[in-house]
């Protein structure tokens, strides 16, 4: 059986990387790759590619990696993400209580918005509540909850101007949580908690993330947003450490296909990128020393529709497929750049937390085959009545390849009749979103802090991104329980409960964990590898070559 599974999703992969190859990953192009970074008018400029369209710029209702990593540099939060954990930013310093549910941060009096106004105390409040209130319809508000009221707030039952943030002074904010929360600095280098420029919000309404508009407090300003093309960000002369800055501009370009951006980052037109999987061998045997791989906090995943059929109330079919996917094939043979089959919801390497690991992940092949045969009859399909389904992803061959072999092994191992559908990337969100037309997704989850909490509450029944639609007040529960305690063996204990209980429910698929591949160009300087893979642009700079 595995051979004939082989054999199979190799003929796809080969068809798909001819194609990738005559799309063009040759050198054919006049620019010297290694002709040197841009300079534009003297300005130097770091061209980055990023993966699909934004979602938005709108720092509290953003949701995407792509939006994420433009909003990094255009805003300025409490704490940024350092490599060995939180670091200061807007806050020069803090102070936390002995029982852990009081934080005290003292503000830079040199913080300004990209505008020259002080960035004050007030404007991180009136983020934080922005966040929360219904009205802003973030589906990010949850993440949150640890702030005193924010779940009375996020359910109606209390205004956004009753959560737990208060502005002591212009220069000093206070923030209280309902229980002691281990992660919660880590949770502060979230766009969720950014400050927000009151006046500009004010006059524009949702305008605010427009080119003219928007007013930023990080080291960089908007400049320029081109739709399917590109964002252009310049440096912002009121940040308060602005002479530390060395890079002029941001180009952001949105390239959805993978092997469009490598071929890009070949020809010189991007200084930072990724590699598809088409391209990895030869990429990590003729680059070097630009191939940067590390591990990182995510999970690749096919979520599945609860809330109709075929999934709905169908736990034996879910656990069937479950069972037929063979994860070892996947990371050896399709994505083949040292992501780890994922049996369990949460990555390894966070100190502390031992997974929860499904029985079957220790069974041979042979016999989770077997049993997601059983699992498939019981369901009520058979080789006369099989089951007939849509496996949707977001345009990219990465995923397309995928797709093709999970479909391949529900082929091979039950008889599953699966169609694909790719959507372009907002599309593709609003339907998931929507959950009216999705049966099987795909999906990504890249921890928002270093802790297990932030895969878990991903899955609580209220929460904005449950695009599974998953919801068990048993799980809800034990996530209640473990916000409520400041960390140790029982809080640990507690989540790997919670991750056990839920992936015997079967609401989504976990097929591998990640690892970041990223290639960046010689003359780009400062990259440190971080777990959140979270990287500030004005922590870099460019040497010219020879330089």
């Amino acid at each position: 059986m595995k051979s004939l599974i082989v054999q199979a999703i190799l003929r796809s992969a080969i068809l798909i990387t001819v194609l990738a190859a005559l799309a063009g990953c040759s050198d054919g192009t006049d620019r010297d790759p290694r002709q040197g970074p841009a300079i534009e008018a003297g300005q130097s400029m770091l061209r980055k590619a990023n993966g699909a369209e934004p979602q938005t710029l709108d720092p509290h209702r953003a949701e995407d990696v792509s939006s994420s990593n433009i909003l990094r540099d255009l805003y300025e939060g409490l704490v940024l993400t350092g490599a060995e954990g939180p670091r200061p930013g807007v806050a020069e310093s803090w102070e936390i209580s002995a029982d852990g549910l009081r934080y005290v941060f003292h503000l830079r009096p040199a913080a300004r918005w990209s505008n020259g106004d002080p960035v004050v105390a007030e404007d991180f409040v009136a983020g934080l509540r922005r966040t929360v209130d219904p009205a802003t319809g973030s589906n990010y508000g949850l993440i949150l909850a640890p702030i005193a009221q924010a779940e009375a707030i996020l359910a109606g039952q209390a205004k956004a101007e009753t959560l737990g943030v208060q502005a002591l002074d212009d220069h000093t904010l206070e923030i209280r949580l309902k229980a002691p929360t281990p992660y919660f600095l880590s949770l502060l280098t979230h766009s969720t908690t950014y400050p927000i420029h009151r006046a500009s919000l004010a006059e524009f309404g949702d305008r605010f993330t427009r080119p003219g508009n928007l007013v930023s407090n990080g080291a960089y300003q908007l400049t320029e947003a081109v739709v399917q093309s590109h964002v252009m960000l310049s440096r912002n002369p009121h940040y308060w450490d602005d002479a530390q800055t060395r890079i002029d501009k941001v180009r952001y370009s949105a390239i959805e296909e993978a092997s469009s951006e490598f071929k890009r980052y070949r020809a010189g037109e991007v200084d930072w990128g990724g590699v598809p999987t088409a391209d990895f061998a030869w990429a990590r045997e003729n680059l070097g020393d630009e191939l940067h791989i590390q591990p990182y906090l995510g999970v690749y995943y096919f979520g599945l529709n609860l809330t109709r059929p075929p999934f709905q109330d169908a736990p034996a079919l879910r656990q069937a497929l479950t069972l037929a996917v063979d994860r070892e094939i996947l990371t050896e043979k399709i994505t083949g750049g040292g992501e780890i089959p994922a049996y369990g919801w949460v990555p390894p390497g966070l100190p502390g937390y031992q997974q929860a690991t499904p029985d079957y992940a220790h069974w041979t092949r042979e016999a989770r085959f077997a049993e997601a045969r059983r699992l498939y009859a019981e369901a009520g399909y058979s080789a006369e009545r099989p089951l007939k389904v849509e496996i949707r992803y977001n345009t990219q061959e990465d995923n397309r390849k995928i797709a093709v072999a999970v479909a391949q092994m529900w082929k091979q191992v039950l008889g599953v009749e699966a169609t694909l559908f790719n959507e372009e990337w907002k599309v593709f969100l609003q339907n998931r979103k929507q959950k009216q037309v999705t049966q099987v997704f795909r999906s990504g989850w890249i921890g928002d802090y270093a802790d297990p909490y932030t895969f878990l509450e991903l899955l609580h029944s209220q929460h904005g991104i449950n695009d599974s639609g998953y919801a068990n007040p048993a799980y809800d529960a034990l996530l209640a329980r473990i916000s409520a305690l400041p960390g140790g063996s029982e809080r640990n204990d507690l989540m790997r409960q919670a991750e056990a209980m839920m992936l015997a429910d079967d609401p989504v698929i976990p097929l591998f964990f990640y690892v970041s591949k990223t290639l960046i160009k010689p003359w780009v300087k400062g990259y440190r590898p971080n777990i959140m893979n979270q990287h500030y642009t004005k922590d870099l700079w460019i040497e010219p070559l020879g330089g």
